[in-house]
C-alpha cells in the first residue's frame, strides 16, 4: 500500500509523544548517578546500578515490538502501548526522588525503564507505519527534534528551580530542585504521549481477514521462537549497522554515567558529594546536557536537507566524529562556560543518532515485521550498555583510579570508532534521502 504524504503538523503530532518520553530519559541521565552518590553509592558502584536500563530494553523492546505487530484495537496498533507505558512511567518518575535508600532508587529505575521502553519502542515502528519512504528521514528527524527539546528542558530543570530560589533537600539528601524536576517531568511525560494518542490515527491492516488469520497462526509460535527466527533472518543492512550502534551507544553510556561527576570533580574541583560546590557541579552538568539537547533540536530540522545533499552515511559519520572530538576535549577544560562548547559536537551527533540509523534501517525491513525488528535493533544499543554496567566497576576503580573524566574520554574514542564503521553500511534507501 502506498502511504499518503502527511503534512508537517501531522508529523509533528505523531512525534510529539517523544517530548514526554525524553523527560523520562533526560531526568535520569542527568541526575541518577548523583542520586546514587547522595544515597551512599561509590563511583565504582554506579555502573552496576545503571544495569536497569539496558536489561529492561533487551527484554521488553522486542517483545513489545512483536506484540504491537500483532495488535489491532480501537486505539490502533501502537497507541495502546504508548498510553500504558506513559501511565506507568509517570508514576515511577513521581516516586523516584522520594527514595530513602539506594536499593529503592535502583528498583524504581528498573520499573521506570521498563515502562519507558513500553512507550518508546512502538514509536519507532509508528513512523514506518504512517510515513512513505520519501518522508521517513523527516519523520525520524522530527523525533530527534522532540527528543532534543525534551532533553534540554528536563536536564535544565534542577538548575531552573534553583534559579527560582528552590533550596533544601529531602531527608535522604536529594535536593528539592531534583525532586520537583522529576515530579514535573512525570506530568509532562503523560501529557505529551496523550497528545499523540488523541491526535494521530493509525491505518488499519489492508486486509483485515488476512491479518486476523496470521495473528491466529502466530499464536502457535512462541514469542521467543518468533524473535529468534527474526534474528536469524536479519537483513544485511541491519547487521552492518550493528557495529556502528554498539560503539555509538557505548560512548553515550560513558558520557551519561560520568559526565555530571566529571563536571563536579574535574571542572568545579569538588571532592565531597555532600558539598554545595559538588551540587553546583552536578547542576551545571545538567545545563551542559541541556545545551547538547538544544543543539540537537536545532540541527534536527537540517538533517533531511543535509542527507539529501550528501548522503545519510556522510551525515552520520561527520556527526559521530564531532561528538568524539567534543568528549575528548574535556580533558583540557576547567572553565565551566567553555565546557558548554564540548556539547555542541555531542548535540550534532545526538540529532543524527536518533534519526539516521533508523531511517537507513527502515528501508531494509518488511512492513509486517517493523515492530519486532525495531525492537531487535535495540539489542545493539543495550548489549554494550550491559557490558559497560558489568565491566566498568573494575575499569573505573583500578585502571582509572575512580576518575570519571577518563570514562568520558573513553566515550569519545568509541564515537570515533563508530564513525569508521559507518563506511561499511549499505543504505538501501539512498534515493529517498529527502
Amino acid at each position: 500500500m502506498q502511504l499518503p504524504r502527511l503534512s508537517f503538523w501531522q508529523i509533528w503530532n505523531m512525534s510529539f509523544g517523544f517530548l514526554g518520553i525524553q523527560f523520562g530519559w533526560g531526568l535520569q541521565q542527568a541526575n541518577m548517578s548523583a542520586i546514587y552518590e547522595k544515597l551512599g553509592a561509590k563511583p565504582d558502584e554506579i555502573p552496576i546500578l545503571w544495569l536497569a536500563a539496558p536489561m529492561t530494553g533487551l527484554i521488553v523492546q522486542p517483545i513489545i515490538g512483536l506484540m504491537s505487530d500483532r495488535t489491532w484495537t480501537k486505539l490502533g496498533r501502537r497507541r495502546p502501548y504508548f498510553l500504558v507505558g506513559a501511565i506507568l512511567s509517570s508514576i515511577a518518575l513521581f516516586v523516584m526522588p522520594t527514595s530513602p535508600v539506594v536499593w529503592m532508587a535502583a528498583g524504581l529505575l528498573w520499573i521506570l525503564d521498563a515502562s519507558i521502553n513500553i512507550s518508546m519502542e512502538p514509536f519507532r515502528a509508528f513512523v514506518a507505519d504512517k510515513l512513505n519512504m520519501e518522508q521517513r528521514t523527516a519523520g525520524f528527524a522530527m523525533q530527534s527534534f522532540f527528543i532534543g527539546l525534551g532533553a534540554s528542558l528536563s536536564s535544565a530543570l534542577p538548575y531552573i528551580f534553583g534559579r527560582f530560589g528552590v533550596t533544601g533537600e529531602t531527608a535522604s539528601g536529594i535536593p528539592y530542585t531534583v525532586k520537583y524536576s522529576f515530579q514535573l517531568g512525570a506530568l509532562a511525560f503523560f501529557a505529551a504521549v496523550l497528545w499523540t494518542v488523541l491526535t494521530s490515527a493509525e491505518y488499519p491492516p489492508k486486509d483485515m481477514d488476512e491479518f486476523l488469520r496470521k495473528k491466529q497462526e502466530s499464536k502457535k509460535i512462541s514469542i521467543l521462537e518468533e524473535i529468534f527466527s527474526a534474528i536469524r533472518e536479519m537483513p544485511k543492512t541491519m547487521r552492518q549497522l550493528a557495529a556502528v550502534q554498539i560503539f555509538t551507544w557505548l560512548g553515550l553510556f560513558c558520557m551519561w554515567l560520568f559526565f555530571g561527576l566529571t563536571t563536579a570533580r574535574h571542572v568545579f574541583g569538588a571532592t565531597n558529594p555532600k558539598s554545595d560546590l559538588y551540587n553546583a557541579g552536578i547542576e551545571w552538568g545538567g545545563v551542559c546536557f541541556s545545551v547538547y539537547s538544544i543543539v540537537c533540536f536545532i540541527v534536527a530540522f537540517a538533517i533531511p536537507s543535509l542527507a539529501k545533499a550528501t548522503s545519510r552515511k556522510i551525515v552520520h559519520s561527520f556527526a559521530l566524529v564531532a561528538a568524539g572530538i567534543g568528549l575528548l576535549s574535556i580533558y583540557f577544560i576547567h572553565n565551566p562556560n567553555l565546557l558548554l562548547l564540548t556539547m555542541v559536537g555531542v548535540g550534532i551527533a545526538w540529532a543524527s543518532i536518533l534519526s539516521m540509523p533508523y531511517a537507513i534501517l527502515s528501508g531494509s525491513l518488511p512492513p509486517e515485521k517493523m515492530g519486532i525488528y525495531m525492537g531487535i535493533f535495540n539489542f545493539f544499543i543495550v548489549i554494550p550498555e550491559i557490558i559497560a554496567s558489568l565491566t566498568f566497576q573494575p575499569l573505573v576503580k583500578y585502571a582509572f583510579g575512580n576518575n570519571p573524566l577518563y570514562v568520558v574520554m573513553l566515550g569519545g574514542v568509541c564515537m570515533l570508532v563508530a564513525a569508521g564503521f559507518v563506511s561499511f553500511v549499505e543504505d538501501p534507501g539512498t534515493k529517498y534521502d529527502s
